[in-house]
């Protein structure tokens, strides 16, 4: 019997997948708990036709993804905080920091869990920054903390 699976089942595929089993364990147990359905002519169209959406959705994502980064690529962005004597800064330059400086900087919002910082930021100097757009897609940058 061939079913579609629900959800991803160990040693058998991933979610979305065509998979041939046993009579048995798609009646038995497959089917009872939600990790598949028979598969049918319709649902294997309907199937085919969400991935062909899903696809789409992914390179529109990625396209959108290399545009920022060719605004952003080898960019400075400039973090001003507040400091003490010798450098050594009032607090720590976070994500959310770097994310707010570039969108009023460079006009692009970043979400700030995409930020790569190296190392946690305490003092006023030059440092490198990865930013990732999309599995494929990373842009390197410069932050500069000022006084």
């Amino acid at each position: 019997m061939q079913v579609i699976l629900k959800q991803d089942v160990e040693k058998l595929g991933k979610r979305g997948d065509i998979v041939k089993v046993s009579d048995g364990y798609a009646r038995n147990y497959l089917i009872p708990r939600g990790l598949a359905e028979e598969a049918t002519p319709d649902k294997i169209k309907a199937l085919e036709e969400i991935k062909r959406t899903e696809e789409k959705r992914a390179k529109k994502m990625e396209l959108e993804a290399r545009e920022k980064a060719k605004l952003l690529q080898g960019k400075q962005v400039v973090v001003h905080v507040s400091a003490g004597e010798k450098g050594k800064l009032f607090g720590s330059v976070t994500n959310a920091h770097v994310s707010e400086a570039i969108s009023k900087q460079l006009g692009v919002e970043i979400d700030k869990k995409l930020i790569k910082l190296e190392e946690p930021i305490k003092e006023l100097g030059v440092y490198p920054l990865k930013i990732k757009l999309h599995p494929s897609v990373e842009v390197e940058m410069t932050l500069k903390v000022e006084a």
